[in-house]
């Protein structure tokens, strides 16, 4: 905020400022409220965000975070903004990384936070990602500006708290903050060639393109490696529902039936995250699952 303050006249945009208070300490009330005084003190429209819903018991740090960006995202179409700004630094940077490393994450997850997405079609911007959170203290007390510290992040029953208090110690070993970013850039680098290859991939392997389905060639998949026939399916399925989490474990497991039914010409099909993934008749097509017929207990995906 105070950053964004200095930059205003040069970049020329109307600045709101939006504080999510999430309930989850008693602090939190009265810190959402001095941080609006400090916005207005800086010349900022500010607007407190409050997450109303019933707090759930387990992964709570996750829903908390989906209903950040909730909250902000409908603000920002609310008054007509075009971007929203968030303050995630370097440290972030590292501690998600690390995060995603001990779940097994892919490429896209060990790539970290992206400096600029979308969020359905407001911008996300994230600029401060090359700067640690000791620089940007640093910054608040040359000028004389007070900030609050989280105590959630040093709170221990988070899995995200526990890894940072072992950074230290992985520190001592070679894996720093900035080797985790290293990897992220890596990681990146080749996401992006990954991504590129993909896009050629899919115009030579379309068949056909509808809202409801996709129809590649069969042999045209055949030909290509695992990890683009990957990003194609999770692309399609990921278009035709949206709704549902996909499950890169899922997905790897997938793909490879699918390469062994196609090398040996089988018939075959499979469901997963809403979607019908079909071989027949030298085509690969890709369609909304239909309703389940039971009215039982829902399956996993077959």
């Amino acid at each position: 905020m105070l950053l964004i303050s200095k930059w205003r006249e040069r970049l020329k945009h109307s600045i709101a400022v939006a504080t999510v208070d999430h309930g989850l300490r008693e602090e939190s009330s009265q810190e959402a409220e001095t941080v609006g005084a400090w916005a207005r003190e800086l010349g900022f429209t500010h607007y407190r965000l409050n997450w109303l819903e019933e707090k759930p018991t387990t992964g709570l740090q996750k829903r908390a975070r989906d209903a950040r960006y909730r909250l902000l995202e409908t603000c920002a179409k609310e008054i007509g903004a075009e971007a929203i700004v968030t303050a995630h630094h370097a440290d972030d940077q590292a501690e998600t990384i690390l995060l995603r490393l001990t779940r097994g994450s892919g490429l896209t997850g060990l790539a970290g936070m992206a400096d600029t997405r979308k969020l359905n079609k407001i911008k996300l911007l994230r600029p401060l990602l090359n700067f640690s959170k000791t620089d940007l203290v640093k910054i608040c007390l040359e000028a004389n500006h007070p900030y609050f510290n989280d105590p959630t992040n040093l709170n221990e029953k988070y899995t995200r708290a526990r890894l940072r208090k072992l950074m230290p110690t992985l520190a001592e070993e070679g894996l720093t903050s900035d080797a985790l970013r290293r990897l992220g850039q890596r990681a990146q680098r080749v996401n992006v060639a990954l991504d590129f290859y993909a896009k050629s991939a899919r115009a030579q392997a379309l068949i056909e393109q509808q809202d409801d389905k996709t129809i590649f060639s069969a042999l045209e998949l055949e030909r290509l490696p695992s990890e683009i026939v990957l990003r194609l399916l999770a692309q399609e399925i990921t278009r035709l529902c949206p709704q549902f989490f996909l499950r890169l474990e899922r997905l790897e497991r997938l793909v490879t039936q699918l390469h062994e039914a196609l090398r040996i010409s089988k018939p075959w099909q499979k469901t997963l995250a809403g979607c019908l993934i079909k071989i027949n008749k030298g085509v690969v097509e890709i369609g909304r699952a239909p309703p389940r017929k039971s009215l039982g207990k829902a399956k996993g995906d077959s």
